[in-house]
């Protein structure tokens, strides 16, 4: 029986997402009151400056504009360091949080706390403060410094862009690459804390989007010098504290602030031109002072250094092994890693909400090729068992890198239709899968169903994937049947022909991810049903960009435009949530996996993909479309029986 056609115009209730925007919106008003009250105060206090208190004599001090004003303010504030109250922290995190981006601003304002030296010291002074103790009465401190910390970076970056009207000198750059390996004294007497340089770099380059320029040369010194030494930084870290926390990092998010190096792959991961440049470009060796030896070569590349079964992690923390704090200590170099992975085959900040599509370089389409050939190879990288107490998992260890297979499910959603290009070996130069820009091309398919058997485990993987693959065949069914009605598509073949020929590389990768998840569930006690429920309801933007792109490259055959794309784009994340929540591989007792209700879940998903593009074409009467429904079902079965297969084929079990 044939679905009923969704009613043209429909009004429907308020979407999750739309309560959201209100929500947005609201806390948005708020903030630009508050902030318009801020002003009012500082042009009160700029004017009392500007006649020295003196009505009739204008002159004492001159500003140019705002900018200065408001970056004097905070430069007289950040003169306290510590000693500042909690008000007057509110207050400086106002004005730097306000004008992070404007290059005015950032520029006097860094220049302003003293130099390329000054300027650190300030900064870790404020974080140890806001980072020292734990208890109640230390969090509104310690929320006061992850504000600060966020918005010194994110101002910095600012201030480093050298395209910039208004900017830093570029001997900045190398200024903090020379004192990357020096002690900076934080406090008068011999006894004081003196980190590194890069120790306190490193907290403040954890945000915002830095100039390749700027920020390679200092990630590629730092790379270097792990490589002579890799616990030549943590070995600094303060002896016998009993606050986990204290340190240059106050987000707490990947250690403690010792590693620069975990600090600085989180700065790659948000600056995508120099993640792009760092992994693809000719390495430039660095001397101990962070000057350039042009006449050295480095002898290894970073992707090799970096994605080797050996590279050494050093522990960021100050918590002792086996107390709280100390778990996953280990996972947060390489979870780091991940973020500059994806920002540099992505063009896009590994955790940017954006929707717009980036178009593919031939560099970022090479760089996904050799990531997806590498692990493809070597999936003992990325896999994770927590299963190791049966017999037959016990050459099956978690593999030093298993905790980026998130940032490698987004790259592959990003990649979706190169992905299923690559399942029936389809022509690059075919335009039967549009893709944004120059097309990945995955030689060995063999290395592709391996990597996304790996990948696929990870929920929040599986979820971007599944999402991105259902919402591509959806823009593919949209394609075949707008092509047909509108007389482009010249080619006798059948629209039920078609139209299977369209879900089947879908259906495989669909079979290859149900397999995945069997695998987490059932094998390695890596996730619960539970958990890939939830995280398929979290990728909703995977849907969006999906549909986006679509209908960048398309616009003629799929007109959808403005919220009737987000309107596509939640009825796909519903049928993606309702998809995976029927994604349940039975287990029988002979240990055979049984994997009907993955199936069904996989051809209802390419039936109201039918039913959808079908709606369009009034001409069609529900018989001709139940028939295509039925077609498609079909293609649909067999093709996830044989994405299932070219998985399992490699199982452990």
């Amino acid at each position: 029986m044939v679905l009923p056609r969704p009613a043209a115009g429909q009004q429907r209730p308020p979407s999750e997402e739309q309560h959201r925007a209100g929500k947005d919106l609201a806390a948005r008003i708020d903030r630009l009151i508050a902030r318009a009250e801020e002003i009012d105060d500082l042009a009160a206090r700029a004017l009392k400056r500007v006649h020295g208190g003196d009505s009739h004599n204008f002159g004492h001090v001159q500003y140019s504009s705002l900018d200065e004003a408001e970056a004097e303010r905070a430069v007289e504030l950040a003169k306290l360091g510590p000693d500042m109250s909690d008000a007057q922290y509110r207050e400086f995190n106002g004005l730097v949080g306000a004008n992070a981006e404007d290059p005015e601003f950032s520029t006097v304002f860094y220049k302003g706390l003293g130099g390329p030296e000054e300027a650190p010291r300030f900064y870790a002074r404020m974080s140890l403060d806001g980072t020292l103790g734990d208890g109640e009465g230390d969090e509104e401190r310690l929320a006061l410094s992850r504000d600060l910390q966020r918005n010194m970076g994110i101002a910095l970056a600012t201030a480093a862009a050298p395209d910039n009207k208004t900017h830093l000198p570029a001997g900045w750059g190398e200024e903090f690459r020379r004192l990357g390996t020096r002690q900076l004294e934080l406090e008068p007497g011999p006894f004081g804390p003196q980190p590194y340089g890069y120790q306190v770099l490193g907290g403040l380059v954890r945000y915002g989007d830095y100039d390749a320029d700027f920020l390679t040369p200092i990630a590629e010194h730092i790379t270097q010098l792990h490589h002579d030494e890799p616990m030549r930084f943590t070995s600094n870290r303060p002896a016998g504290m009993g606050d986990a926390d204290l340190g240059y990092n106050p987000s707490g998010k990947g250690g403690a602030g010792y590693d620069p190096l975990t600090s600085v792959l989180e700065a790659l991961g948000h600056s995508p031109e120099a993640a792009e440049r760092f992994f693809t470009g000719d390495p430039v060796v660095h001397r101990e002072d962070g000057t350039v030896d042009k006449g050295a070569e480095l002898g290894y590349q970073y992707f090799d250094e970096f994605l080797g079964e050996d590279f050494e992690w050093p522990p960021d923390t100050l918590a002792k092994p086996g107390t709280a704090g100390s778990e996953d200590v280990l996972e947060h170099g390489p979870n780091a890693l991940g973020h500059p992975l994806e920002a540099a085959a992505t063009g896009r900040a590994y955790d940017s909400q954006s929707t717009e599509p980036v178009k593919h370089t031939s560099e970022r389409a090479e760089f996904t090729e050799r990531l997806v050939a590498h692990f493809g190879e070597h999936p003992e990288l990325i896999r994770h068992n927590e299963n190791l107490k049966d017999e037959k998992f016990e050459d099956l260890k978690s593999g030093p890198l298993h905790v980026l297979r998130d940032s490698l499910g987004n790259i592959t959603a990003e990649y979706i239709g190169d992905f299923q290009r690559s399942m029936y070996g389809d022509s690059p130069a075919s335009d039967g899968f549009p893709v944004n820009g120059v097309p990945a091309v995955f030689e060995n398919t063999s290395h592709v169903v391996s990597f996304l058997g790996e990948v696929g485990q990870d929920p929040d993987a599986y979820a971007a994937i599944t999402s991105a693959q259902q919402s591509y065949t959806t823009l593919m069914v949209d394609k075949v049947f707008d092509g047909v009605f509108s007389g482009e598509d010249k080619s006798e073949v059948s629209l039920e022909q078609k139209v299977s020929s369209a879900v089947a590389p879908g259906a495989v990768m669909a079979g290859i991810m149900s397999d995945a998840r069997a695998d987490a569930v059932h094998d390695y006690n890596t996730a619960a049903v539970k958990d890939f429920n939830e995280a398929a309801g979290d990728k909703g933007k995977w849907a969006i960009r999906t549909v986006e792109l679509g209908t960048s490259l398309l616009p003629e055959r799929v007109p959808v435009v403005g919220e009737v794309i987000n309107w596509l784009a939640e009825d796909i994340t519903e049928s993606v949530v309702k998809s995976a929540e029927k994604d349940v591989t039975d287990v029988k007792e002979n240990g055979r996996r049984d994997y009907v209700l993955t199936r069904e879940a996989a051809t209802e998903a390419a039936k109201e993909a039918v039913l959808r593009a079908s709606a369009k074409h009034s001409d069609l009467n529900d018989e001709t479309i139940e028939d295509i429904q039925n077609t498609v079902a079909t293609q649909v079965g067999n093709s996830h029986t044989e994405g299932v297969g070219m998985r399992s084929s490699g199982d452990a079990s």
